[in-house]
């Protein structure tokens, strides 16, 4: 039996954790949660908002599902995802995006995955003040080591998974020894894929193309901080962040979690969507080879979507994160 830590997290977060448990438990998977602390509850109960007791559970059972995390806009702690990440060395940020029926959205049939490398770049907050309050400075670190595994995660993930074609987005035009190292290490590991498509896009036109048109993109390899906003953007296009899970993976650790916000403005009102958690763990499913029941979930998922009324109110409908999680489990 797989020991998975479980870290409910902030606000809405302990509401769709609850759901995800309830799903687990009615398909029968044999689980062993081991319940810990992290964001803005542990600061504010245990003055940390990474208690070492989560970091040591992490490190012993090497699995994790996280529900959202608070973190400080401009001040405050830093980020405990990122921190994280960093900690287990979850290289690769993986973000599937596709059309849920019966959803309504500007697209139809949308079906990407964005990898984006998760330890270094932009994100990883290396600043400085030259001249207090007056100038400060960020560093972009980008290394070969990190940008190969990435790029060869995505490729290999493109093989196994029936991707036709991988797309590197870069700006290599303007931060030529960053971006130019990234893209030019794409194009080195294009070659050992001669079955997979490989082509590039600078980030901006990236953006402008999937908002065009979506559908020419398969999966997308990128750096830290253009990964983190194209894949926000990617879930704005099959209706938000509410429906997409995320996986953060290593070569022996893996944490998945929902990546939208702890609507504290709504915690505690039995309103809110466990999608994006529940297709978290049903990534962390696939981890773990329970494949089988993880697309039994996801079938009653897609099935409990049919009636309006079983929707929570983000996504139009009447309903309640019980009563939404009362329908998958009726539809399994």
């Amino acid at each position: 039996m797989p020991k998975v830590v479980l870290i409910p997290g902030d606000g809405i977060g302990p509401e769709i954790t609850k759901s995800v448990k309830r799903v687990f438990e009615a398909a029968e998977i044999d689980i062993e949660w081991i319940e810990c602390q992290a964001g803005l509850t542990a600061h504010e109960d245990l003055s940390t908002p990474l208690p070492e007791e989560t970091i040591e559970a992490i490190e012993q059972h090497r699995i994790a599902l996280k529900g959202p995390l608070t973190t400080p806009v401009g001040s405050g702690f830093r980020s405990v995802n990122v921190a994280l990440r960093q900690k287990f060395d979850l290289y690769s940020n993986i973000r599937p995006a596709r059309s849920l029926p019966h959803i309504d959205t500007p697209f139809r049939d949308v079906d990407l995955v964005i990898f984006r490398e998760n330890t270094q770049g932009l994100y990883i907050g290396e600043e400085r003040w030259v001249d207090q309050e007056e100038h400060a400075e960020s560093i972009a670190v980008v290394t070969r080591k990190a940008s190969e595994r990435i790029l060869r995660a995505a490729f290999r993930y493109a093989r196994e998974n029936n991707r036709k074609k991988v797309t590197v987005v870069h700006k290599a035009n303007i931060l030529k020894l960053t971006s130019g190292l990234f893209l030019e290490i794409g194009e080195e590991v294009s070659g050992e894929f001669p079955d997979i498509q490989f082509d590039d896009k600078i980030v901006d036109n990236m953006a402008m193309q999937m908002v065009m048109n979506p559908h020419q993109f398969d999966l997308i390899v990128t750096t830290n901080l253009f990964g983190d906003i194209l894949s926000d953007l990617a879930s704005g296009l099959v209706g938000g962040l509410g429906v997409t899970g995320a996986a953060n993976i290593g070569d022996d650790a893996a944490m998945f979690e929902a990546v939208h916000g702890s609507a504290p403005d709504i915690a505690g009102q039995n309103k809110a969507n466990p999608i994006a958690l529940l297709f978290s763990g049903l990534m962390m499913l696939e981890y773990l080879d329970y494949n089988d029941t993880a697309d039994q979930i996801r079938n009653a998922i897609y099935k409990a979507l049919e009636n309006p009324e079983n929707r929570t109110p983000d996504l139009g409908g009447a309903g309640t994160t019980d009563s939404f999680t009362d329908r998958i489990i009726r539809n399994l």
